[in-house]
């Protein structure tokens, strides 16, 4: 972008060669916090393949989440509110997949998201007949962490099978507000109005079919219990074959029809299931340790084109200019050239460049140094990254 700008005047290529080093540097201290995460997050990691030793989980979680949290804010991650997260739970589902989760089975749950754009979806099936598409809002990134009580037991009903106190971290990408519970774990399947007719239209029609069947078979079961319980003193003759067989032939349809009406609500749950793995498999991106790496490199880079703007806009000014100057020229720069309306956190830029010691400030109005200047700059302090005894 800032290439194509064509204000650099034929120094084009030291420029680039500044971006990459500036990139660089970015990248070489997010990798540093991402080892840290690595080692506070290993004794709670539920993928680690070695052995702990005696560790306070709890103090070591706290450590871990500010880490963690410190990281999501410099990848301009926002974390999801309580009431936003309860009033996301609370709204009919966008695309039909009632789920209930349990909330009550973990001790701390986080929800952040990057990037929210408003999307339209074209439906399917009977919804399409009234609503060909539905406008929804979206969440281009999503990270999950839930911690699990420290009582919490797995049973047949929460697959996970995890253990109590189990960290939990993942991340998706296009995740509508709507359907937020799709990332919990643990999600109980409901059951949609489609599925209950395709239930409940074949098993009133299949009860009508099989009544005038078990008839005789009821008149049988009738007599029986009447007999029991000293109703009447003549007990049904179970002897006859006529009298058997037909008692038989109820039992064999009732049975029948029991398994259908069963067997139809638990592939209606099944499908339900199906559809959110098909969901899921698509929009899962990484999960626990595995996320640090993309939120690292997510935050590299949005600090790195924070830095980059500023620098630019103060390097091709003929004068100085004050921090709402710049916030304004690049906010205006971005807009008009690139259709592309942002507010830019310049408060936070121009800081970055006076740490890197590539601008100064006098009077509130800030400049940055030569192309040529910076460069030498940044590289000294790439070799001091590798030299201890070095002075930054």
């Amino acid at each position: 972008m800032c290439l194509h700008d064509g204000q650099l005047s034929g120094k084009e290529e030291a420029f680039r060669y500044f971006f990459r080093i500036l990139d660089n540097t970015y990248h070489f201290n997010f990798h540093e916090i991402i080892e840290r995460l690595k080692d506070v997050y290993a004794p709670i990691d539920p993928d680690a393949d070695t052995c702990v030793l005696d560790f306070d989980c709890a103090q070591g979680n706290e450590q871990f989440i500010d880490l963690f949290e410190h990281l999501l804010e410099k990848a301009n991650y926002e974390r999801l509110t309580e009431a936003e997260l309860e009033e996301a739970l609370s709204k009919s589902d966008l695309f039909n997949i009632p789920l209930t989760i349990n909330l009550d089975n973990f001790s701390d749950k986080r929800i952040y998201y990057r990037g929210v754009s408003t999307r339209e979806e074209k439906l399917t099936g009977i919804r399409s007949w009234f609503n060909p598409s539905v406008s929804f809002t979206n969440y281009d990134r999503v990270v999950l962490y839930i911690r699990y009580r420290d009582d919490y037991c797995s049973s047949a009903k929460n697959k996970t099978k995890v253990k109590g106190g189990t960290t939990l971290i993942k991340m998706f990408r296009n995740v509508p507000k709507q359907d937020i519970e799709m990332v919990f774990p643990d999600p109980e399947p409901g059951m949609r109005g489609l599925d209950k007719a395709l239930i409940g239209l074949p098993a009133i029609g299949g009860g009508a079919m099989a009544l005038p069947k078990l008839i005789t078979s009821l008149t049988i079961f009738s007599s029986l219990f009447g007999y029991w319980f000293g109703r009447t003193q003549e007990a049904p003759d179970l002897k006859e074959t006529k009298t058997l067989v037909a008692l038989m032939m109820g039992i064999d349809i009732l049975g029948e029809y029991l398994w259908k009406l069963f067997n139809n609500f638990k592939n209606g749950k099944v499908r339900i299931l199906q559809e959110l793995l098909e969901n899921l498999y698509f929009k899962n991106m990484d999960n626990n340790s595995g996320v640090f790496f993309h939120v690292g490199h997510d935050a590299a880079e949005e600090e790195c084109k924070e830095a980059l703007l500023a620098y630019y806009f103060l390097l091709t000014s003929e004068t100085a200019l004050t921090m709402k100057e710049l916030d304004d020229r690049i906010e205006a720069w971005m807009k008009d050239k690139w259709n592309c309306v942002l507010d830019f956190e310049v408060d936070d830029a121009l800081p970055k460049l006076l740490e890197l010691k590539l601008a100064t400030e006098k009077d509130g109005k800030y400049s940055v140094c030569s192309i040529e200047e910076s460069i030498k700059i940044l590289d000294d302090q790439w070799d001091a990254f590798f030299n201890p005894l070095s002075e930054s």
